[in-house]
């Protein structure tokens, strides 16, 4: 089913390629029915490349998915300069709007101390705003925003980088509909979260886990929340 994504968005290009759907804004706004809004905050340095990723996996939705692209204000870019700038909007002009789910992108600042980011309080900030997140869910790739529930990271002796397996905990939970028992996650990280936190939190639980790459898919109990270990959003030879 069709996204709906900004004209001109030099993205579009790639769908159209790849035979999956994405609307118009002018034929988006005339059909009658309300689509998902989804905010993306893309942070990472390979900026078109991590939305072409983002768009392929929201493009397999049955709903027509509307996507607002977020960019923090406190930190200065010196990558895509010019596309962050048209396309991309800081959080004090989205947070009037009301959005159905928010989608944080990782950023490969892992061996920095969160606090000593400089866009580390207008991320911790992004939840305080009930007019634009309230009942929206978020979808997080990186572990920061777990950082507020005490769950700490540990840094790897070496870097863990490649494809790993990961097992289902609960093969019958709603939110692995469609998965593998058996499944596989990219990774490319140094540090791993803290398992005896997470596993003795009382509000989050691990859906899957492998044996080398740690938790891979976390959610609050409520399902409000979730988070990535991984990068399943990566197309074939990202990581070569």
């Amino acid at each position: 089913m069709p996204i709906n994504i900004p004209d001109g968005l030099p993205t579009k290009k790639i769908p159209h390629n790849e035979y999956f759907f994405a609307l118009e804004e002018e034929v988006a706004a005339s059909q009658q029915i309300r689509p998902l809004r989804v905010m993306p905050l893309n942070l990472m340095p390979t900026t078109i490349e991590t939305e072409t990723q983002i768009l392929r996996l929201i493009s397999k939705s049955p709903l027509q998915v509307s996507l607002d692209f977020m960019r923090v204000s406190s930190h200065e870019v010196t990558h895509s300069r010019d596309h962050l700038v048209k396309f991309y909007e800081t959080f004090a002009t989205l947070k009037a709007n009301n959005y159905d789910g928010l989608i944080a992108t990782s950023t490969p600042v892992e061996q920095m101390p969160f606090e000593d980011m400089d866009y580390w309080q207008e991320f911790t900030r992004l939840g305080r705003y009930p007019c634009a997140l309230d009942d929206a869910s978020l979808l997080g790739r990186d572990d920061k925003a777990l950082y507020k529930y005490g769950i700490h990271e540990i840094d790897l002796p070496e870097k863990l980088f490649g494809v790993f397996s990961q097992r289902l905990c609960d093969e019958y939970n709603f939110l692995a509909n469609g998965f593998d028992e058996l499944l596989y996650m990219p990774y490319s990280r140094h540090a791993m979260l803290d398992e005896v936190e997470l596993r003795l939190h009382p509000k989050l639980q691990v859906l899957s886990e492998g044996i080398t790459s740690g938790p891979a898919i976390i959610a609050t109990l409520d399902f409000h929340e979730i988070y990535l270990t991984g990068h399943f959003e990566y197309g074939r030879g990202i990581l070569a």
